[in-house]
């Protein structure tokens, strides 16, 4: 262990005396009559890291280490939290607090670390970042069982900058370090304990008793103590370890090729294990300053607090409404959709019914229900032993007389306007008054559903995204009529369901689709006028969507695109264009993943490769439109491509922005990563146009639309803000913020 001394000034310290006094209260100094001292770590309700928590700790540390009456520290977190980590608001600030990953040596490593007194961190809720960090630079870590451990710096953009890239892997092994911090991945607290991340499990009530006793075990009975940062017990030797991190960077660029950050994090663990911690925890902080300042640093910053944003509605969430209780739902429907939005409820422990028209469907149902929910469990999201425990909460129905206690229905059949009038009139007969009737419609209007009813103040859409029970986002939709209640009741389940809200307007399509629609659209024109299909595919996927457009297309299946193209054909206009790929297609038996026959083949693997006919059907289409090769677009780039793929959505997400069918700009941006799987480390489609500049976007726009048509022209929203050079809104919200 090496010797305490004293260092001269700091940039630590020379911040601390600007500051001054403000930090008092920021973490406390409670010292026992046994000699040990407790520094609690007091930011509620997470504990946030912020510059002057971080002060106040540093203080609060030297004052401990200086006392003759202390002999050993604890450290703790106020409100059954140890610590959520840095306060992500610092990420992507200029000035002095850019060098907080400097203090990572000056403070942690020489002062916390190297100190001759043991610190002993006790664990319960969060350990997070760095707040994990500055644990795992404490002599010994005692926790709870449900306590929750990890490093997610890389969900933002960074790495971790307190020694977590050195002293996880000493205490854990490599392999398991790297997929705790590549993958942002938890542990609890008995997890942890096997892995070597803890010394000891103890109850919430005796955590602090414990983590003092063993902080005095250390110092009379000569328990061992090391610092983590030199422990070599635990690594694997160079030539495995070197291996496993070629893997590591394989997998890095396969999963995440236009990211910089994952293969940064790695560079930097490998410098520990070759030329030693010490200065590892240098290039640590170097890498920390850059990638601070980094494009997907702060994409990533801002889509975390638009996240957080979408459940709070002006003139909704601020009137006051406290949820009332949903214990039960129906679902009407057992269909693919139905049977995940039933799985999806029982997963969040609410008793579901699901009522089909005969019990050859209703078996149906339930036996999908069955296998998602037995998915579930294959996959380790679900303990076996629970299975019938939750099935329990589940059964099926043929009439509608079970629906009179019933506190919400959804209904989950196909997109077929009459049988949706039809069913929610026979709804509004049996259900009770307070029951909020819900429709799991992904496109025709609510209004439309509901005019056979009287009960349009309990009318709302809930539209889930498949599969229901493994996508996060769930549009609610509201009409003029709906109850603020009904919205606050929705929001409340889909937090319990551990669901990302979107609040929308009423209106075709609602926003995800609507917004995404010309996506598909701006493909096959492109096609047919002679781009290379898997070329789309292949530039867009690049770019960083989850899919292409024509894998997109076979994913949902033709059938609902086509259903689709029929509802926004009356409200397109001219902007409307009617391609005769997928009729040409579908006239064939070719209509996407349910045939395994589509733009791909696929076969029952699931590999997917080319459709050789491809070219057949695209000439066919293109002759039946009467459209000539354009050998001027077979010319087009990847980024071209892209450009010509994406900026039609982000003008139809103008549109919505001018029709206030979102409350907010960034609701579009959590709509397009989570609902349509646009690169989250790209903030967002409107985040992402706001990089470009809505004057660029405009110009191309105009350009395309002189050539190509009216399905190009910009909308009169952008338009104006590209004559004024005004964001879209994701930049500007973006800056307030950071």
């Amino acid at each position: 262990m090496k010797p305490e001394t004293r260092k001269p000034a700091t940039e630590f310290d020379r911040i601390a005396g600007k500051v001054g006094r403000r930090m008092k209260g920021k973490s406390l100094l409670e010292v026992g009559a046994d000699g040990v001292a407790i520094i609690t770590i007091n930011n509620p309700p997470l504990n946030l890291l912020s510059a002057d928590v971080l002060l106040s700790f540093k203080e609060n540390v030297e004052q401990a280490l200086l006392r003759d009456d202390v002999k050993a520290i604890v450290i703790t977190g106020s409100k059954g939290k140890f610590s959520g980590g840095f306060d992500v608001t610092a990420f992507g600030k200029k000035g002095n607090h850019g060098k907080l990953g400097f203090w990572s040596i000056e403070f942690i490593t020489d002062i916390l670390e190297a100190a001759r007194k043991p610190f002993v961190a006790a664990i319960d809720g969060l350990a997070l970042g760095g707040g994990l960090e500055i644990a795992l630079a404490c002599h010994a870590r005692i926790s709870t069982s449900s306590a929750q451990l990890g490093l997610p710096e890389l969900r933002y953009g960074i790495l971790p900058g307190f020694g977590g890239t050195q002293r996880l892997p000493r205490l854990v092994g490599l392999h398991k370090a790297l997929e705790m911090i590549l993958m942002s991945k938890f542990v609890n607290g008995d997890t942890a304990k096997s892995l070597g991340l803890v010394d000891a499990i103890s109850s919430a009530d005796e955590l602090i008793t414990t983590a003092c006793h063993w902080a005095k075990d250390i110092l009379n009975y000569g328990r061992p103590w090391a610092a983590s940062l030199y422990k070599t017990d635990r690594l694997e030797p160079l030539a495995e370890a070197r291996m496993i991190l070629k893997h590591a960077r394989m997998e890095a660029k396969k999963q995440s090729p236009n990211l910089k950050h994952p293969l940064v994090c790695i560079d930097v663990i490998e410098e520990g294990l070759v030329h030693g911690p010490r200065a590892a925890l240098w290039k640590e902080s170097e890498a920390l300053a850059e990638l601070r300042q980094s494009d997907t640093c702060r994409s990533l910053v801002y889509f975390f607090f638009a996240q957080n944003r979408t459940s709070k509605i002006p003139g909704i969430t601020d009137l006051g409404l406290i949820p009332r209780k949903v214990k039960t739902v129906a679902v009407v429907g057992g269909g693919i959709m139905g049977s995940s939005i039933v799985t999806a409820f029982i997963l969040s422990n609410y008793s579901v019914t699901l009522k089909e028209v005969n019990e050859k469907a209703l078996l149906a149902g339930i036996e999908r229900v069955k296998v998602n929910l037995q998915d579930h469990v294959n996959k380790g999201k679900l303990a076996k032993a629970k299975l019938d425990k939750i099935l329990c909460l589940f059964k099926g129905a043929l009439h509608y007389e079970g629906f009179r206690e019933v506190d919400m229905v959804i209904e989950a059949v196909s997109e077929n306007t009459y049988l949706k009038q039809k069913i929610f009139a026979e709804l509004e007969r049996y259900c009770p008054p307070h029951c909020i009737l819900a429709s799991s419609s992904s496109m025709i209007n609510l209004n439309l559903i509901g005019e056979r009813t009287k009960s349009q103040n309990r009318i709302v859409g809930t539209h889930f995204f498949s599969q229901a029970h493994l996508m996060p986002l769930l549009e609610i939709v509201r009409t003029e009529k709906t109850s603020p209640q009904v919205i606050v009741d929705l929001l409340a389940i889909g937090k319990k369901m551990r669901k990302i809200p979107l609040v929308v307007r009423n209106y075709t399509g609602f926003a995800i689709n609507r917004m995404f629609f010309p996506y598909s659209q701006a493909a096959m024109r492109l096609v047919e006028h002679g781009v290379d299909l898997y070329q789309i595919d292949q530039a867009v996927t690049g770019f960083g969507m989850t899919m292409g457009p024509f894998r997109m297309i076979d994913f949902v299946g033709f059938g609902v695109v086509t259903a689709m193209k029929a509802q926004f054909s009356k409200n397109s206009g001219e902007k409307y264009y009617e391609s005769k790929l997928i009729s040409v297609m579908q006239e064939d038996n070719r209509t996407g993943g349910t045939t395994q026959k589509g733009f791909y083949m696929y076969d029952s693997e699931s590999k997917v490769t080319p459709n050789p006919d491809i070219k057949k059907y695209v000439n066919k289409a293109r002759s039946i439109s009467g459209i000539s090769v354009d050998y001027e677009l077979m010319k087009l780039s990847d980024e071209e491509i892209v450009e010509m793929i994406l900026f039609p959505v982000v003008n139809e997400a103008c549109c919505l922005l001018e029709d206030r069918i979102v409350v907010k700009a960034s609701d579009l941006d959590i709509a397009s990563v989570k609902g349509m799987g646009f690169p989250e480390y790209r903030g967002g489609i409107i985040f992402w146009a706001d990089t470009l500049g809505s004057t660029y976007i405009c110009s191309k726009l105009e350009k395309w639309s002189k050539t190509y048509g009216a399905f190009f022209n910009p909308c009169r929203y952008l338009v104006e803000r590209a004559s004024k050079r005004m964001s879209l809104g994701g930049v500007g919200q973006a800056r307030s913020q950071l």
